[in-house]
C-alpha cells in the first residue's frame, strides 16, 4: 500500500488514566488515519503466541536491553512484572522522517519523562502533541472500568485511586479530551491533528 507522506509529521502523545477509553481511541485513530503508525515497544519478555518481532515488539535480550539503556537510546522505559519495556529514540525518528505521524500510546508517568527528553531533540520537540483523555467524571470512570469485567472490586478502587492522581496532571498536557462517545473522541481528535498541522510553525506559505 502507498502511504502519503506528509509534510509536517506529528508525534502524536495520548495519555489517560485506566479505563477512560485511550486503547480504543489509539485503534479507531490507527484505522482512521492510514498514514499513521505506531511507535513500536521493546521489550525482554518473551513473544505471546502470534506475536512478531518488528511488528507487535521489538524483543530484546535483558542484556541487550541494558546496554541501549545506559547508551541513552530510550525516550521513555520501564520495569512491569520483572520484564523491562521501552521507546527507543530511533524507534520515533526514523518514522518522523519518513514523514509518516506517529501514534504513542503511555501512561502519565510515561508522558512526562517523553516531554522532558523530547526537550533536548529539536525534531521530538517540533512534533510532538500531547492530549489528555479522561472520562467526564469519576463515577462515569467507575462504571467503564466495572463494564470492562476484566478487574475485581478491590483492583477497580485501586486504579480509581491512581486515576484520581493522574487527573491532576492534565494541564502538562496540550489538550484535554474530555470523553463522550468513540465517535466523538475521534472526530476531536482528528481536529486536533488536522489543527495542529496548519499551524504555522509547520506550514510554509505558497510563493506568488
Amino acid at each position: 500500500m502507498n502511504i502519503a507522506k506528509s509534510k509536517s509529521p506529528l508525534l502524536i502523545l495520548i495519555s489517560a488514566p485506566s479505563g477512560a477509553g485511550k486503547t480504543t481511541l489509539c485503534q479507531m485513530l490507527l484505522e482512521a488515519q492510514p498514514h499513521m503508525t505506531r511507535a513500536i515497544t521493546c521489550t525482554t519478555r518473551a513473544p505471546r503466541p502470534g506475536e512478531r518481532d518488528g511488528v507487535d515488539y521489538h524483543f530484546f535480550t535483558a542484556a541487550d536491553f541494558l546496554k541501549r539503556l545506559q547508551a541513552g537510546n530510550f525516550i521513555e522505559n520501564a520495569t512491569v512484572y520483572g520484564n523491562s519495556y521501552g521507546i527507543l529514540k530511533s524507534e520515533l525518528l526514523t518514522k518522523l522522517r519518513e514523514g509518516r505521524d506517529v501514534m504513542l500510546n503511555v501512561d502519565v508517568q510515561g508522558a512526562a519523562t517523553i516531554r522532558e527528553q523530547a526537550e533536548s531533540e529539536p525534531e521530538l520537540r517540533r512534533a510532538l502533541v500531547t492530549i489528555f483523555l479522561t472520562a467526564p467524571s469519576v463515577m462515569v470512570l467507575e462504571q467503564r472500568l466495572k463494564n470492562r469485567g476484566a478487574d475485581a472490586e478491590p483492583v477497580i478502587q485501586k486504579r480509581l485511586a491512581v486515576a484520581k492522581q493522574e487527573l491532576a496532571q492534565w494541564k502538562n498536557f496540550d489538550y484535554l479530551l474530555v470523553s463522550g462517545s468513540k465517535q466523538e473522541d475521534l472526530r476531536r481528535t482528528l481536529a486536533i491533528i488536522e489543527a495542529e498541522k496548519l499551524r504555522s510553525s509547520r506550514s510554509a506559505a505558497p510563493e506568488f
